[in-house]
């Protein structure tokens, strides 16, 4: 499976490749996790990414750790270009 990529941080590098939204909903789901995320444009997008990641991005997020991560600002590319 093709894993989108996702940053809680603003990137450093290739800064113009990446899109940016809201966290509308984080799930998990047949052992990947699912986050929308609603685009700058108004756009629901599903990102896929691994567990693991799911677990780097919450503790990245500048959010204490029983906050929800609704509503904060990521980065993020769909699998195979921007946006």
């Amino acid at each position: 499976m093709n894993h989108d990529r996702l940053h809680a941080r603003e990137p450093t590098h290739d800064a113009d490749r990446w899109s940016t939204g809201t966290v509308e909903a984080i799930e998990r789901r047949d052992g990947h996790c699912i986050v929308t995320v609603e685009a700058d444009d108004g756009d629901a997008v599903e990102l896929v990414v691994t567990l693991a990641v799911r677990d780097l991005f919450l503790r990245r997020l500048p959010i204490s750790e029983d906050a929800s991560p609704v509503g904060e600002r990521v980065w993020y590319r769909k699998h195979g270009g921007s946006g």
